[in-house]
């Protein structure tokens, strides 16, 4: 494969990683996270994208944090249900913070860059509980993020992920949503999905000209 197209040069030396979380607010410093996934893509020889690893995890609501009813009847979570095998965050989220740092090696990139179905969202929360853990080496560029909501309403005009998967062709099934560890999965299908489009109708982004 060509080095124009590798990961490092295809991201502007950023890892894409597809995250999602569901939470029990919409506050990151105070509304507990309860649930996480992270997927990572690959490319193969000709530069198509296809999803790779996934990590999840059912968090345990951080000491102090504010449980709101109405985000948990919606998601139907019992927040200290232990048959959902509950990690605290350090336990959760250390170890795919690390996983993450590995994989940023290994493409030669130099951070992560969060992809996620309105992904602001997603990295704030990710952002607060590495806070919380006072974790230094927090893998993620701290604000940017590559939103599937907003490629999908430009490539398919559609923003809702289950609508914008059936518009892409991705099986996409109602009963299983809003558990981060399927939507994730969703969501990085969707996300190969658009590249691979984009890929036969646009090519691949020209290199960027080198400085004198």
């Amino acid at each position: 494969m060509s080095d124009c197209i590798c990961m490092k040069n295809r991201f502007r030396g950023f890892l894409p990683v597809v995250v999602d979380v569901e939470t029990a607010g919409l506050e990151p410093k105070t509304d507990a996270l309860l649930e996480i996934s992270m997927m990572f893509i690959n490319m193969d020889d000709k530069g198509r994208f296809f999803p790779q690893e996934q990590l999840s995890a059912n968090i345990i609501p951080f000491e102090g944090s504010i449980l709101r009813q109405e985000n948990l009847d919606f998601l139907k979570i019992n927040p200290y249900d232990e048959s959902r095998e509950l990690k605290t965050e350090k336990e959760a989220l250390i170890p795919m913070f690390k996983a993450v740092a590995a994989h940023i090696k290994k493409e030669k990139c130099k951070k992560a860059i969060l992809v996620g179905h309105n992904g602001s969202f997603d990295l704030g929360f990710l952002s607060a509980a590495a806070s919380r853990l006072d974790y230094k080496r927090f893998p993620f560029h701290p604000f940017s993020v590559i939103d599937t909501a907003s490629l999908s309403m430009l490539v398919y005009g559609q923003s809702v992920l289950a609508r914008a998967c059936t518009m892409a062709k991705i099986e996409f099934n109602l009963g299983r949503a809003h558990t981060a560890a399927y939507d994730t999965q969703k969501e990085c299908e969707l996300f190969c999905s658009i590249l691979n489009r984009s890929s036969i109708f646009l090519g691949f982004p020209e290199p960027y000209p080198e400085q004198n």
